[in-house]
């Protein structure tokens, strides 16, 4: 099954996280399938392409709950 999820990147205590299309058997930080955004946590700082990834949620792929909670965050803004 095909899941929404975060891969981190950054150094040490200065997370930054990609938004990743990724198989839910795959370890978090493995290759995706697609790269949709970015999310910084520390400036709160979000890009994503929205309409691919309503796509991608159309078409049956599955959010992680912390994924979730920034696209409800996301659409409120909107």
């Amino acid at each position: 099954m095909l899941k929404l999820r975060f891969k981190r990147i950054g150094r040490k205590k200065l997370p930054s996280y990609k938004i990743v299309v990724i198989d839910s058997k795959k370890r978090r930080d493995g290759r995706p399938l697609l790269e949709l955004g970015f999310y910084n946590p520390i400036t709160k700082k979000v890009k994503i392409n929205s309409t691919m990834i309503m796509q991608k949620l159309k078409e049956g792929m599955k959010a992680t709950k912390t994924m979730n909670r920034i696209l409800q965050k996301l659409k409120a803004t909107l």
